[in-house]
């Protein structure tokens, strides 16, 4: 059983992915939409499966990212698998570049913060909202949907010079993607250093000469030694011991 929320799914690949995972009956799919009853009809009508729940929330908003955080983990008792960013704005601008905005410095900069603002801080409001309980679930993956406009290299070769607002927004959003994959990569590796500094400390109470895991090498002569001394009748044919031998193991 999978749990994931997904943005902007009133249409278009956001509709495709509910309708799609919701196909497996044992996946609970919740889809964050801003006009919440005009998407349950279109589900209704289209997919017609108990198993979607569509809930009011706009990214931009951190309260109501919040209380959709409160009604996901009420339902999948405070975990969670999957995260799709697929919520993005692409406005009238995207057919026009520079040349044509910068006929009009204020509409520029207010277009550049309106992508901004949805598709990329739209993304980090929703991935922070929804990491408690990612943490706590088995996938443990976040996913944005960006764009190949977000590439300096498409941009030049085929002189892209249109949708300047949505290309810098889906950069910023690459940006964020891999900050986040630092900063809980590194969290992750620090809880997994602690949890192996309690097991080991458990085997030095288990064998107190115990210093640490022995190296491949060390351990692989250590063991190639015991084949070599083995024999049926020196009492090693089908039993279980330890390249030392004897207890303790360690």
């Amino acid at each position: 059983m999978s749990s994931w929320v997904i943005t902007g799914v009133s249409r278009g690949l956001g509709f495709e992915f509910i309708r799609q995972l919701s196909e497996n009956p044992s996946n609970t799919v919740f889809g964050l939409v801003r006009d919440k009853a005009a998407v349950e009809a279109k589900v209704a009508a289209e997919i017609g499966r108990d198993n979607i729940h569509i809930i009011q929330a706009d990214t931009t908003d951190p309260l109501a990212l919040e209380k959709a955080t409160q009604y996901v983990s009420e339902r999948t008792n405070g975990t969670l698998d999957y995260v799709i960013a697929n919520a993005a704005l692409q406005a009238k601008t995207a057919l026009v570049g520079f040349d044509a905005l910068s006929r009009n410095p204020k509409t520029l900069e207010q277009d550049a913060i309106d992508h901004f603002r949805i598709n990329t801080l739209g993304a980090v409001h929703l991935f922070n909202a929804f990491i408690p309980l990612i943490l706590k679930g088995h996938a443990k993956k976040l996913i944005a949907i960006s764009s190949g406009m977000s590439d300096p290299e498409m941009t030049l070769k085929a002189d892209i010079h249109q949708a300047t607002s949505y290309a810098m927004s889906k950069a910023a959003l690459n940006m964020a993607v891999a900050k986040f994959s630092a900063v809980y990569r590194e969290k992750e590796t620090e809880e997994e250093g602690q949890l192996a500094m309690a097991m080991f400390g458990k085997f030095k109470q288990y064998s107190p000469t115990f210093e640490g895991p022995v190296k491949p090498e060390d351990s692989a002569r250590s063991v190639l030694a015991l084949i070599n001394k083995a024999t049926v009748d020196g009492g090693y044919a089908g039993v279980f011991l330890s390249h030392t031998e004897s207890k303790p193991y360690l």
